[in-house]
């Protein structure tokens, strides 16, 4: 009897985190985003774009609250290049951006990737003004 109620609890578990997560991929705004900081392991979740900042949340986790968020502000491209075989889906394209905190990988598709370099290029032009320096 306890077998099946903990086999019956691990079902419920199991069945809302992928109603939490086939609720973050299907929330308006968002895009399935792949991050991987530094050399360390791709972990698949949903980017939203909100005013100034990337939020980045993990597809598995019970929070709605965001992992990680990428500000624009200071935010550089330094490499772009098409993810290989084996690397991730196919059609995605990785994109190395640095924040001042370290390099940060993003995976996406390539329709998220052009919004992505579209919402960079839409910053204004003060965000890129360090004005605590003067």
């Amino acid at each position: 009897m306890t077998a099946l109620g903990i086999l019956l609890g691990m079902l419920v578990v199991a069945a809302l985190l992928f109603v939490r997560a086939f609720a973050l991929a299907h929330s308006r705004g968002a895009i399935i985003c792949r991050v991987r900081v530094r050399d360390g392991d791709w972990k698949n979740g949903v980017a939203r774009y909100v005013g100034g900042e990337l939020h980045w949340i993990p597809f598995l986790g019970l929070r709605l609250r965001p992992r990680r968020a990428i500000a624009r502000r200071g935010l550089t491209v330094s490499d772009r290049r098409r993810l290989a075989t084996g690397e991730g889906p196919a059609g995605y394209w990785a994109v190395v951006c640095s924040d001042g905190g370290g390099p940060v990988s993003l995976a996406m598709s390539e329709d998220a990737l052009t919004g992505f370099l579209a919402w960079l290029e839409s910053a204004p032009p003060s965000a890129y003004l360090d004005l605590d320096a003067a």
